[in-house]
């Protein structure tokens, strides 16, 4: 089973586009690592959490999370769903100096 047929609604659907950066992109299909994004076919009432969840990205990694640039909070994250041509965008922590 493909992840556009696990996020996909029987009812409809829509196009979003998810980005994974860093480390992240080991999670995202081998041919979309190049570019560090997809192309999903996702429920209009999934969530983000639902929309990431078939990708197993540990809960610990997944801490910057911005729909179109904007924050997205990990409260609104279980809730907030997303609309046609929207951009998902996580990124991990990320330690610098």
């Amino acid at each position: 089973m493909s992840v556009d047929t696990m996020c996909r609604s029987e009812v409809a659907s829509m196009k979003i586009t998810f980005k994974l950066f860093a480390s992240l992109t080991d999670y995202l299909p081998s041919a979309a690592r190049g570019d560090n994004r997809i192309e999903l076919e996702v429920a209009p009432d999934a969530s983000i959490s639902q929309i990431i969840e078939p990708f197993g990205l540990p809960p610990r990694l997944v801490h910057l999370v911005l729909v179109n640039g904007h924050y997205i909070t990990p409260e609104q994250r279980l809730s907030r769903t997303l609309a046609e041509g929207d951009v998902l965008a996580i990124w991990p922590p990320i330690a610098g100096g």
